[in-house]
């Protein structure tokens, strides 16, 4: 059986099929997922000017990582020695500020490229960690379900977590969906078909 992924579960997901239907509408690109190094690294830049200001205004010190990891711009708030406390502040205690700051990253970068963006943003490490943290949480749940033979429904997560976790399911060999509506959306992990 083919590990599943529900439509529209992830922000990923969603976005390209968004953009896919742009692309026949007529838009620049063809589709995000071909864009360019070079407009992703554009991406980037803007998305940094725009952290940068929004630093300067908050007050806050932090250095700006920028990169490009499969096929999306990836930006990173990073603490310039010692003020990560500080920064953490912008995650928020489950990431809905991490999440609200990287819609407006990705608004000023639609807004100065007139592409829409699926860049990443991370700050002070947060979303490394998290994905740390479900990958391990996610393979014991493949692990119960191979050994019960029956379906576990995990917390309600955000897209980003969903798309964690069921990336951690493919690899076990299981199938997952997404269940639910946001903000209590969850993944069901299900046993394998004999």
């Amino acid at each position: 059986m083919e590990p599943t992924t529900a439509p529209g579960d992830s922000a990923e997901a969603s976005e390209e099929d968004a953009e896919t239907a742009g692309a026949a509408a007529g838009s620049k690109r063809s589709s995000r997922s071909r864009a360019s190094i070079k407009d992703l690294e554009e991406e980037g830049e803007v998305a940094a000017d725009y952290l940068e200001e929004f630093l300067d205004i908050v007050d806050v010190d932090g250095d700006i990582d920028i990169d490009v990891e499969n096929g999306r711009a990836s930006v990173a708030i990073v603490s310039d020695g010692g003020n990560e406390r500080s920064l953490r502040r912008f995650v928020g205690s489950n990431g809905e500020v991490l999440e609200a700051l990287q819609e407006l990253t990705r608004l000023a970068v639609q807004a100065s490229t007139g592409e829409r963006s699926r860049l990443m943003l991370d700050v002070a490490g947060y979303r490394a960690q998290r994905r740390a943290q479900l990958t391990e949480k996610a393979t014991k749940v493949c692990e119960q379900v191979k050994t019960s033979g029956k379906s576990v429904a995990m917390e309600p997560m955000s897209a980003f977590e969903r798309k964690i976790v069921h990336d951690v399911v493919a690899e076990a060999g299981l199938s997952s969906e997404s269940e639910g509506v946001d903000p209590n959306r969850h993944v069901v992990v299900l046993p394998a078909e004999s």
